[in-house]
């Protein structure tokens, strides 16, 4: 082979991996994912977790066999209550991680078909606007990875 048709075949090569790569679906990595235990009779519990999305991308939602419905929520402080609202999806900004934690943008495990108790866990299928469905393991526990204890049976408030 000349070094011409090298050459040529090298194009190739770069031109063929980068279109390649352009085409691999940026699947978000989700990390920390959460829930707080519930008590008997407590019919929704928080989840939380961290999503990194190497595109843009949208959270619309998830699915879970513990739970008749998994809705996507937010908290703000509107005076001096803090207001829990449903919403339709949350934006993920390609390249910054997105918290959903206590306080703030959250999961709302609606419908539980018995309590949560720490130390379980449960699988939790994520429904993205590009990337699709991703599951992930979800831990049962008091307290945030890393982070401060929260009350058990944490009830929020429409």
């Amino acid at each position: 082979m000349n070094l011409k048709t090298r050459l040529a075949a090298a194009a190739l090569l770069v031109a063929t991996t980068a279109t390649a790569w352009a085409q691999v679906p940026k699947v978000p990595k989700v990390q920390d994912a959460w829930a707080r235990p519930t008590v008997q009779g407590q019919k929704a519990g928080g989840g939380f977790l961290r999503i990194d999305s190497p595109a843009a991308d949208r959270l619309l939602g998830g699915s879970t066999p513990v739970a008749g419905r998994v809705e996507l929520h937010s908290m703000k402080m509107e005076g001096d209550v803090m207001r829990m609202r449903e919403v339709e999806a949350i934006e993920l900004p390609a390249g910054q991680p997105v918290a959903l934690q206590p306080g703030g943008l959250h999961l709302m495990l609606m419908e539980l078909k018995s309590p949560l108790k720490n130390g379980d866990r449960f699988p939790l299928t994520l429904k993205f606007e590009k990337a699709g469905e991703l599951q992930v393991e979800v831990q049962v526990r008091t307290q945030a990875p890393g982070g401060a204890a929260t009350p058990a049976g944490g009830v929020h408030k429409h």
